[in-house]
This record gives structure tokens, sequence and C-alpha cells, in this order.
């Protein structure tokens, strides 16, 4: 039988109030429900008590279900007060862990009953519940430290001086504000650095960062018995990035140099509310003066005033935003506007008026009223206005012991809510309700002259406000439903790159200027990025480089002010992890980005060559260590710009391979002139040369020769001169011109393959001159025909084809063009031959091919790019004696052209081989852009293939 009559609850309720009750009964036994009941007869005030607990509060139910004492204890008595465990009772980590969430839980349960009850207002049960945050963070502290004390000793400072710690609460546990289900927002401190004088002595810092460890577990760590409370590090110096635990002068440093308005803001709550250790309490005064210059001013600090404007904005900006109605902290005339009220002027003028400098809200708003900041009756109305809001939000945090502030949206809870809030129904809480947030609604919106707001939200403003807010996890949902709506598809990687970036070390080390920057930015970058094809790849891409150039922000200044560069940078990260790599470890490259139409413009080799030169010149010629760091950031950027041409469509695939050919040959005759001039410094010239006439030249094989770069090709190259070997250079150090020669090529190689701050220039492969690697490293004209003519294997004559000079002596470069057609031009065995480039060819395929059922390799598999210039190659080397013209050229294409021309090759076949090479190299050229191999799903270019093969049965059988 309920010990309730009709009359303690709404009709509407009394279903729930007797589950509950009889849930209650079952649980703890007759002999407690009946102590209980007893307790209850004839008693309203205490029965109206018990049945809003019970229906408020499932919280409070399993708490008293769980201890049968517990209700007939609060009946009892008006405060069952607060004592600090026993912690010599003890004896192990399990059992401070158990005891400490014990009374937690019995303290929330009684303050949600004196809370309904009436008994205690808003002021009490928030004491209440600070205060036992205060006692479990001192007993954790106190337990874990005594242990700590054993193992390692008293750590000291290097004075001796022992050093105790010091816990700062912020936010509302500062503030001795304490809501029922709050984290608690700590900041870890000690005086000096030093060491521990125990048997295992540990560094201040390692001691101090151990012990908060071990504080926070016992405290946040869930078990059976819940949680003792949520802890957040993140308002320390560095936020998530920065060492748990920091000693004074680092603090002080810290908020001196990096210190930001927020965590003014934050400070301004700050008190000590644990400490252990010799000298504590004057270490925790210590501690709060360092702490004060930070936070107020010594002056009337209009500086702030900007600052709190966007803080402000932003606030309203998120309200419209998410139209966030009915959350009662966050929405319009909710909690944090209130806060904000009241911080804002404390930081404005704290400094020069000292009342102000208090850190509990009810407090200082009769202080702002006295002192003129606030209107007549305006404060009172303002603390009323927030005594229901709190109220209202341990209402809802009492149901089911979760951190809300939102207003349930079923009508059955609303009504349960109001009951248990002492209000006749929901509508008439809503009204209070109302009627409160219209105060505070209006003060808020007169504090520090607000600008002109627009009714609706732009997109940048949208992408500002989750930049700024990403990290708070209770408007996680909403974050990831705007990176959504934006593309950034799956969202929740999104954001958490987002906060990886956030909460980096880099990041958090930056000074105000610089975090300013990123926060221009990074909205900037999220609305561009949400404009490419793929949103998440470009943002993924980008954010190497956006730490790269973190702490030289003048790059953010540039990306800022140019918002085209900004839409092309993510428009090749996205296409290119190539480009975004190359950015992110070449940040100067975002210079060739401010011309965009420059950037796009393909070049000739007389444009390249000369632009190459211009560079040069800039650079102090007797600075060998500049110049190759100059010829380093040319190649990049014009890399970068050939690229950005081929992703954009404005060069097609043989015009990039054109473009990176003529930019290799430019750098080669330049680096080329740099060795000229390091060697002849050293030991003269040989006879009857000059810079302009060296009598060396460099001979390009492979793709180079062939007029088909990729990006990352490695140059193929081989040096020859026609000088007398046995003569001597003309200076003081002379050697013999072979010496000389071979010097000039080691030093033109160590130019090209030093790896420098930027990288190499190029991967040199000089084994295809005469003998390969045993044989010399610089050939005379002659010695190389005689070898072609003698020694050479088939191979090295089908590598002639796609040989040409291009660097060095032009003269020399001519002899060696004309002996190369003559020596493609001699007469062959076509039979033998043929068995020859058969046999290397499955040789190499047998080696290199990594086709398979699925897979098929475009360079090395049947019927790909190897078969066409192997079938290339047998043909000039077959047929050329007879028609020298279709060895002009080196590139298979006009090759295969000129085998038509002179009839050799009926036209749609070579027309066939022709597209079929172009489609496996644009395939080649994409997937080098992607940094993937070149192996495509096998049933890709199912057509190519079959024509390659077809045509190698003809050609080759």
């Amino acid at each position: 039988m309920l010990p309730f009559p009709d009359a303690v609850c709404p009709e509407h309720l009394q279903s729930r109030l007797q589950q509950q009750w009889q849930s209650w009964c079952e649980q703890v036994g007759n002999e407690a429900a009946g102590a209980v009941s007893g307790l209850l007869e004839n008693d309203a005030a205490r029965q109206i008590a018990v049945a809003r607990a019970m229906v408020g509060s499932d919280f409070f139910m399993q708490q008293c279900s769980r201890n049968p004492a517990l209700l007939q204890q609060l009946l009892g008595s008006d405060d069952l007060g607060i004592a600090a465990p026993d912690l010599t009772a003890l004896d192990s980590e399990q059992a401070l862990e158990k005891t400490l969430r014990q009374l937690r839980n019995r303290v929330n349960a009684e303050v949600i009953f004196r809370d309904f009850a009436g008994q205690w207002d808003i002021p009490a049960a928030c004491a209440r519940l600070t205060e036992l945050a205060e006692v479990c963070i001192q007993a954790a502290l106190d337990w874990h430290r005594e242990r700590m004390l054993e193992r390692h000793g008293e750590p000291r400072n290097r004075g001796g001086v022992a050093q105790p710690m010091v816990v700062l609460g912020m936010g509302k546990l500062g503030a001795r504000e304490l809501n029922l289900s709050s984290d608690i927002d700590l900041i870890f401190a000690y005086p000096e650095p030093g060491q521990s004088d125990g048997q295992s002595p540990l560094e201040n810092q390692a001691y101090f960062q151990r012990l908060g460890q071990r504080l926070i577990k016992t405290l946040d760590a869930t078990t059976a018995d819940g949680f003792v409370f949520r802890v957040d590090m993140r308002l320390r110096p560095y936020g998530d990035s920065g060492p748990l635990v920091s000693h004074y002068a680092a603090l002080e440093d810290y908020y001196q140099t990096q210190g930001r308005e927020w965590e003014r803001y934050a400070m301004i709550k700050a008190r000590p509310v644990a400490m252990a250790g010799e000298g504590a309490a004057e270490a925790a005064e210590d501690l709060i003066e360092l702490l004060r210059p930070f936070t107020y001013r010594r002056y009337i600090d209009f500086s702030v005033i900007e600052a709190l404007r966007e803080m402000k904005t932003l606030i309203q900006r998120q309200v419209r935003a998410r139209g966030m109605t009915d959350n009662i902290k966050l929405g319009r005339g909710g909690i944090r506007e209130v806060e904000f009220i009241a911080q804002a002027f404390q930081l404005i003028r704290g400094g020069r008026e000292p009342d102000l400098r208090v850190r509990n809200i009810l407090k200082v708003l009769p202080q702002l009223e006295a002192g003129g900041h606030l209107p007549a009756g305006c404060a009172a109305q303002l603390r009323d206005a927030y005594l229901l809001l709190r109220r209202v939000e341990h209402g809802l945090q009492a149901d089911k012991d979760q951190q809300t502030q939102t207003l349930p949206p079923e009508p059955a809870r609303r009504e349960q809510l109001a009951f248990a809030l002492g209000y006749e129904n929901w509508p008439a809480l809503e009204s209070k309700l109302l009627e409160a947030r219209t105060v505070i609604e209006r003060e808020f919106d007169e504090v520090i002259a607000p600008p002109e707001e627009s009714g609706e939200i732009s997109p940048g403003e949208q992408w500002q406000m989750l930049w700024a807010g990403c990290a708070r996890a209770e408007e996680r949902d909403s974050w990831l439903e705007q990176l959504h709506e934006g593309g950034f598809q799956p969202a929740s990687k999104a954001l958490d790159l987002l906060l990886d970036l956030r909460g980096d070390r880099i990041v958090a080390a930056l000074p105000a200027s610089g975090r300013q920057r990123l926060d221009q930015t990074m909205p900037l970058l999220l609305a561009a990025a949400s404009e490419v094809s793929e949103p998440l790849l470009a943002l993924g891409r980008v954010m190497p480089l956006l730490r790269s150039i973190l702490r030289r922000s003048a790059y953010l200044v540039l990306i800022i002010e140019n918002p085209p560069v900004l839409t092309q940078l993510l428009r090749l990260c996205s296409a290119s992890p190539w480009i975004a790599e190359q950015l992110a470890r070449h940040p100067i490259l975002l210079d060739e980005m401010l011309d965009q139409r420059r950037l796009l413009q393909p070049s000739t080799a007389k444009d390249i060559a000369d632009d190459l030169r211009q560079h040069m010149l800039r650079v102090d010629p007797e600075d060998l260590e500049a110049q190759m760091e100059a010829l380093r950031h040319f190649k990049q950027g014009q890399s970068l710009r050939i690229a950005a041409q081929e992703i954009t469509g404005a060069l097609p695939l043989m015009k990039v391979s054109d473009s990176l050919t003529w930019l290799a040959e430019a750098i080669l005759q330049q680096s080329l002139q740099l060795a000229w001039q390091q060697v002849t410094e050293k030991h003269g010239a040989p006879a009857g040369t000059s810079a302009e006439e060296m009598r060396f030249a460099i001979v390009a094989y492979g793709k180079l020769g062939g007029l088909e770069l990729g990006h990352g090709s490695d140059l193929d190259i081989v040096f020859v001169h026609d000088a007398e070997a046995q003569q001597y250079t003309d200076g003081e150090r002379s050697i013999d011109n072979l010496s000389f020669y071979t010097r000039l090529a080691q030093r033109l190689i160590h130019i090209l393959q030093t790896r420098t701050l930027s990288g190499s220039l190029y991967e040199v492969d000089t084994r295809l001159r005469p003998s390969g690697n045993s044989g010399l490293l610089v050939t005379s004209l002659v010695a190389f025909e005689k070898y072609q003519r003698e020694s050479a294997w088939t191979w090295e004559r089908q590598a002639l084809v796609r040989t040409r000079a291009v660097a060095g002596s032009e003269r020399l470069g001519a002899a060696f063009e004309t002996l190369r057609i003559e020596l493609l031009c001699a007469p062959r065995d076509e039979q033998k031959l043929r068995e020859e480039v058969v046999d290397m060819r499955n040789k190499m395929r047998a080696q290199l091919d990594k086709s398979n059922d699925r897979e098929f390799d475009l360079k090395h598999g049947r019927g790909g790019i190897v078969d066409i210039e192997f079938m290339v190659q047998y043909a000039a080397l077959a047929w050329a004696h007879s028609a020298p013209s279709i060895v002009r050229y080196t590139d298979n294409i006009r090759i295969l052209e000129s085998l038509t021309e002179a009839g050799l090759m009926p036209a749609h076949q070579a027309a066939h081989l022709i597209d079929a090479y172009k489609a496996y190299r644009s395939e080649g050229h994409r997937l080098a852009l992607q940094q993937l191999p070149g192996v495509v799903s096998g049933d890709q270019f199912e057509a190519e293939r079959k024509t390659v093969e077809t045509t190698w049965q003809q050609i080759l059988g």
C-alpha cells in the first residue's frame, strides 16, 4: 500500500510513483520499507520530498535500492554531512576507488533529495557537490602521494627544499558551482624542478606526472560502483599536447608568451582545490599570485573587448545555426550567457576593481551593479534567472546521472521534471523558464556593444564555428552533421583530422598571432575543401602542408589573402598525393601558386632554360651550396607547375613528357656549367676547351633520350669526350684529360644526387655506358664507336635507338648523332636479331612482370609498354639500313609514324600501337601522381593488349 495520499502527486504521475515505490520496497525488504513508511505517515512534507525524488530521479532510486538505510537516514536528518575517508583503513587502490565512489553516490543522492524537497537551494547544493570534489581529490592525492613517498622519496628542488603539488580547480569547481554531473577541470602544478630523494629517485617532472596520472585514474575510471568525477585536463598549458603537470616558471612563461584571451577568461575561476606536501598552502598562494597578472591587467583592459566580442558573436552564431531552443546552457538566454556577462566585465575591469575578482557568479553580479556596470535591479533579475536555470539543470541531470542541459522532448518526461522541481505542471515551469531566459537574453545583447547581426549564417561563419568549437564533445553530433552535409564522408574521419590538428603540440605552441592566422585559415580551408570532388581526401592531404607552415605563418597570410591559391591548392592535393607531399616538404613552392595564370601556362624548352638562367643569376656564384639549393627549388617549382598543368588538362600527356624532359635538359646543362667551373678552378682546362666548348657531352638514354620522362623518373646518361686523353690540363694542379673528364662527371653526379635540405635533383644511372659498371665513367667517342661495333650486345643496340646528346658541346653532340645513325643503319641478320630480341624480352618478363590473373602490369605485362618498345627497337635495328629516316627520332611515337611514312608498317597498325602506347603512359602518369604502382585491374586495356599481342606475333613471331 502506498504511504502517499493522492494529493501528493498529480494523477498522471501516480502510476510512476507507485512503480518506483514498489520496486524499492521489493529490493530493500520489509524492515526498511516499514521504517520509511512509518516516517512518512501523516507527514506531508516528507511525503512530498520522497515522491518528488522517486518520480524525478532514477539515479536516486538506484542509490536508495543499493543502500537500504539511505532513505531512512535522509528522512531522519537535515544533513548527513560529508567526512573525508580514513585513508589508513584503505589497504589497496581498489578499496580507495570503492570508498570514493560510494561517497560520491551517497552525496549526489542527498543533493537530489534536498533539492527536490526544497530543503537546500542551488548555492547550498553546489557548495556540497564542490565540497565532495575537494574531499575526493584531496583523498586520492594524499593516498597516492604516500605510496610515491615510500618508493621514490620526497620531491625536492635543487636546493633540497621539499616540493608540494598543487591542484588548481577551474570552471565550476573553482567557482564552487559544481553540478550534479559536472566534469572537473584541473591543472596540476609544482614550484620548482629537481629530483626526489628516495631509493628509486625521479625527476620532479616525472614524479608529479605519475602522481597526477594516478589521481586522474582514481577519480575518472568507471568501475562497478560508477565513477567519482570525469576529469578534464584540456585547460592546462598547450592542452592535450602539453605536459600533464608544469612547474611555476614554465607556467609563468607560457601565460606571458602564449596565453590567449579565452585562457584569461577561464582563469577567472581558478582556485587551489587540493594540495599535498610540505609548504603546500604557501605554494598555493604563490601560484595564485603568479597567475593574477595574466588574468587581470593593471588597467581597464579595453584590449580584450574585441576578443570578447568575437567570443560573444560565436555564441550567437552557434545558437542560430543549431536552433538550441531547448538547451538551457548553450541556447539563447541560457546559463552560458549569464556567465559571459559577468566574466566579460571581470576581464575588462578586474585589474582596476579588486572587488570584481571573485569566482562565484552570484557574488560578482551585485558587485557589477554596485560599480555601475549593470542597471539598478538587474543583478537580482539575473540572479533569479540564473538560479532557476541551474535548478532545472540539476533536475535534468538527476534523472539518469548524465551530463545534459537539454529539456526532454517527451511530454511525460517534462511533467516528471516539473513535478520534481515543485511546479504544478510543465506549462507553469515553461512559463518561468521563458521569463528567465528573456531577462538573460536582453542583458547579454547589451554587453560590449554587439556588432550588427544578420538573420542568416553564411557558410563561412558555419565553418568558423565548427573550427572554433570542434573540441567540445557535447556538440560532436552537430559538427558531424555539418561535415557530412559539406561532403566530408565519413564525417567522423574529417572531425578526427581537425581534432588532431587542434591538439597538436605545434598548434599549442603557436604565439597568439600565429594562432589567430590559423583560426582565420581553417574556415577558409574547410569551405574550399567542401567545393572539391572529394573533400575528405583533400583535407587529409593538405594537413601535412598545414603543419609544415604553422611556424612560418607568413604562408598562412598568403593563403588568407589569396583565396584562389587555396582553391587551387586543394584541387591539386586532391588530385595528387605527390603534389601534396612535395608542397609539405617544400612549402616555398606555394609561391608558385600565387600567379594562377603563370602556374597553368605551358612553357617551351627555351622558356624553361631562360627561366633557369635568370633564377641562377640571383645566386652568389661563389656559394656552391646556395647554387645547389637554387637548382632544387627551380626543379621543384617547375615540376609542380607541370603536374598542375597535367591535372587541369592544360597539357596533354605527350607535352607533359616533353616539359619534364626539357626541364631535365636545362638542369643538366646548368649543373654541367657549375661542375665545369669547380673542376677548372682547381685543375685548369684541357687544351682548346672552354665553358662553351668543353669537348664533353652528356648522352641521354631511356626515357630522357626518348623524351618520355615522367614524374620522379631517373636519368639514364652516358658521358663522352673527344679530347686527347693523355694530354694535361693547364692549371697549377694539372691532371691528365681523362682524369679531368672523370672528375667533371663525378662532380656533375654529386650536384645532381646529393641530398641537401631540399632533397636531390635527380637519381642518375650510368650503367648503360660501355662495359657497364666495370667500364670507364667517361668514354671517348672513338672508344664508344669501337665498343658498339665490336662488343655491344643486342640489348645495347636496342638502347641506342633512344639515345641523343642533351647537354655539353653542341659540336660533339652532333658528332655523336652522326655516329648513332651510322651504327643503327648497319645491316643485320634479321632472323638472329629477332631471336635475340625475343629472348631478351622473355627474360625481362620473367624477372619483372607483376601481372597475374587479376592485375596487369602496364610496363612489363604481355601486350604492355615494353612490348611496344621492343617492337619499335627491332624495327629500327632491322630496317634502318634501307630506311635511315626511321631512326631520325628517338621517341617511340615518331618512330612508329616514320615506319608508316617509309612504307614499313601499315598506317592502321602503327596508329593502334600509338593509341595503346599513349593510353598506357597516360594511366602510368596518373598512377605516378597518385603514388601508386603501375599495375591496373586485369580487365582494363583488354583491346589495347590484344592489339599489341597480335602485332607482336606478326613482327616477332
